[in-house]
């Protein structure tokens, strides 16, 4: 009988704790649930019957079964990162990767959402890009667009910080990872660097050859000036540049026999 007793008590508890873990359960479900929980670097938009009701904070969250649901959208810093194109001023094209970080305010959150939703990255952020990088390459020739590249930077970064604080959405940092040219335009860039490099060479060999030049007639002067260039000089400069070898019926130029 005790036996009977145990098991039927037992069965009894077992399906209590089964109730209760499939409340918890269907509490905590997003549409039917009564509570929540929005993680730390969110905020939580509150919708009632699909109304914006209102904003959450990071924290447990009660809310109306069946009647409220909650959409965690983040507030943290993010990355959003996109190939862009787009042509110069000289009509060159222009590829690039360009990386921005943002975030949204949080306590427009509900704005964004229900002015946007919660894919404002792709409606956005992205269009945002491609255009603010088409405004400023626009304004740039090719080869200022690789010399002047913080430049061309801080002015699309402005560019796109304007287009997006309209939206809550932060413009932290924006960064191109790259240029990228079409093949002729990078071989003409070659060609010019080489010839440039040639030029440059050319020059320091001709300021070289006119410093040598210089030097030989400003050393022949002084030894004019100083009397040096006597025929004993100029023997002398012969025998030194001599190799030891007369030419045929020649006499020497030198005595061996000083003596004599």
């Amino acid at each position: 009988m005790e036996t009977i007793i145990a098991k039927h008590v037992n069965k009894r508890l077992i399906s209590i704790v089964g109730v209760i873990f499939f409340l918890i359960v269907l509490s905590s479900l997003p549409v039917i649930g009564a509570w929540t929980t929005v993680s730390a670097g969110n905020v939580g938009v509150v919708t009632r019957l699909g109304a914006v009701n209102r904003v959450e904070n990071p924290g447990f969250v009660l809310k109306i079964p069946l009647i409220e649901a909650v959409y965690k959208m983040e507030t943290r810093t993010q990355l959003e990162q996109v190939d862009a194109q787009s042509a110069s001023k000289d009509l060159q094209q222009v590829q690039a990767t360009i990386a921005l970080n943002f975030h949204l305010r949080g306590q427009n959150a509900v704005d964004v959402y229900q002015n946007i939703g919660i894919e404002y990255k792709e409606r956005i952020i992205a269009p945002a890009m491609q255009e603010a990088f088409k405004a400023t390459t626009a304004r740039y020739t090719a080869s200022d667009l690789i010399g002047k590249r913080e430049a061309v930077k801080n002015l699309a970064y402005k560019e796109l910080k304007g287009r997006l604080e309209k939206y809550n959405i932060v413009v932290d940092d924006f960064n191109i990872v790259n240029f990228k040219f079409s093949d002729e335009f990078n071989q003409a860039i070659e060609q010019k660097t080489v010839a440039q490099q040639n030029k440059e060479k050319a020059q320091i060999e001709a300021e070289t050859a006119l410093i040598k030049a210089k030097g030989q007639v400003n050393a022949q002067r002084a030894l004019q000036e100083a009397g040096t260039l006597s025929p004993e000089f100029l023997r002398f400069h012969a025998q030194e540049k001599w190799n030891g070898v007369l030419p045929p019926n020649a006499v020497p130029f030198f005595n061996l026999n000083p003596g004599q």
